[in-house]
């Protein structure tokens, strides 16, 4: 394929590039950041351009994770974007969309320009930010710019570092009504507070592990998206269900989307990974909100994977402390990091659920719902891709490789993570970001923290 009109700096080489096309060998000719050529494309004549091989390993775009807890400003004791980056990258991910229960949160474009300032020359990571809803004045969203933000977030339900809550019927039309004016998509932590803060005055608060997932019931989440998709039906608002975590959450909004209704979900790497039987025996480690539910739902969100009825996967990575997680029932705060395990937790999921599939076909649906699914669905110009003109973004994957996670090779600030132990089942062996090298693991080094703001 015939490439820009700019001088190579670096090819790559393979024999399993992952291209829109389909799986094949090939190269990838990389000048100024972004990707010249890709396929069979003639290696440039210029002197002193480096070729690297892949070898078999897998070539994927590099990887897009649209939810992520940064945790800047104001939590930066659980998390910063150096170490989230550091995550990201050692994980193939080379885009993050960050979301704004911050301290404070980000609820206006000033907020935006203001982080975006802060996390300059620290992220290892391109990112975007999701920017939030201030349950005071939702009519705001009418007149977001989307040079600053193409998306909101709405909590339905609060939580320990989620306080600003849009769950009052008007209010939440409001939002509705002014996004779909603006032409901003929603992105929703979906779940019936309301529900929530009258079982708690029935019941009490949980006080152990086995009575969590009970207390947080998926009814919470099945009158939230209902509510949501009736929304939709009537404002034609774009919106997408965070982590959903039910089987009836996942036939409500296929359902709703076969009817022609702009909404979409995401499913969770630790809602694939993990059940409530796991919440039991790990506690807090596992402990989400929403909640962990059983092997039925877990069965129905991997088909939603496996039939692509999912529009994106995410890592929802919300780091916490140790001394935080091993508070009392009660004040633990739900969440857990996962940028860094996401792709290969997923990976390790799918070829041990599906061993029938073949590889080729795994990795491409991997790489939808990492790559092209988020970047289309949020307008990630550039990204998600192995085509001439994208960002020169990258990730070396073998996939066959085994090894087992250990609290050593955590690179977010937490120190910890639900899947220490855990034997994967692939690897991310590099990551380059716009052609530059951030992530080898081999030597364990990373690249320069000049991630850009995806506008």
């Amino acid at each position: 394929m015939a490439g820009l009109n700019e001088k190579a700096d670096l090819i790559v080489t393979g024999r399993r590039l992952v291209t829109p096309e389909g799986v094949r060998a090939g190269r990838v000719v990389i000048g100024g950041g972004r990707i010249l050529a890709v396929g069979d494309a003639p290696v440039p004549a210029d002197a002193g351009v480096p070729v690297v091989d892949a070898g078999d390993d897998y070539v994927l775009p590099g990887l897009i994770d649209s939810h992520v807890h940064f945790r800047t400003p104001g939590l930066t004791h659980k998390e910063d974007w150096a170490h989230g980056g550091r995550a990201a990258v050692a994980g193939g991910v080379t885009t993050v969309m960050d979301m704004p229960n911050t301290v404070p949160p980000t609820f206006t474009e000033q907020d935006v320009l203001d982080k975006a300032a802060m996390v300059d020359g620290q992220s290892l990571v391109d990112f975007r930010f999701h920017i939030g809803v201030d349950p005071q004045r939702p009519q705001e969203l009418k007149h977001l710019d989307p040079a600053i933000a193409t998306s909101a977030k709405i909590f339905m339900a609060g939580h320990h570092t989620a306080p600003a809550v849009l769950n009052d019927p008007d209010a939440l039309a409001t939002a509705f009504e002014a996004a779909a004016a603006s032409g901003t998509r929603l992105v929703l932590h979906a779940e019936d507070g309301r529900l929530f803060d009258l079982l708690d005055g029935w019941w009490g608060e949980p006080d152990g592990y086995r009575d969590y997932e009970a207390r947080r019931p998926r009814s919470g989440g099945i009158t939230a998206v209902a509510a949501v998709i009736e929304l939709v039906r009537r404002y034609g608002t774009a919106a997408h269900i965070l982590h959903l975590s039910s089987a009836e959450e996942a036939d409500l909004v296929c359902a709703a989307a076969a009817a022609g209704l702009p909404v979409t979900f995401e499913v969770t790497g630790h809602h694939l990974s993990f059940t409530d039987h796991d919440t039991c025996r790990t506690g807090a480690r596992t402990r989400l909100s929403p909640a962990i539910r059983g092997r039925r739902d877990q069965d129905r969100l991997w088909e939603a994977v496996r039939h692509d009825q999912v529009a994106t996967l995410g890592s929802d990575h919300a780091p916490h402390t140790v001394a935080e997680k091993t508070r009392s029932v009660a004040q633990s705060p739900p969440g857990l990091p996962g940028v860094q395990e996401l792709a290969v937790a997923v990976w390790t999921g799918m070829r041990r659920r599906f061993p029938g599939e073949p590889a080729d076909d795994a990795v491409r649906r991997l790489v939808r719902h990492l790559g092209s699914g988020p970047a289309d669905l949020f307008g990630l110009t550039g990204k998600g891709r192995l085509a001439v003109g994208a960002d020169a973004d990258l990730v070396f994957f073998a996939p066959e490789q085994t090894w087992m996670l250990s609290a050593a090779q955590v690179r977010s600030k937490c120190g910890w993570s639900a899947y220490e132990g855990w034997t994967m089942g692939g690897r991310v062996r590099r990551t380059y970001r716009r052609g530059a090298l951030v992530w080898d693991a081999e030597t364990e080094v990373f690249g320069a923290p000049d991630g850009r703001w995806v506008r």
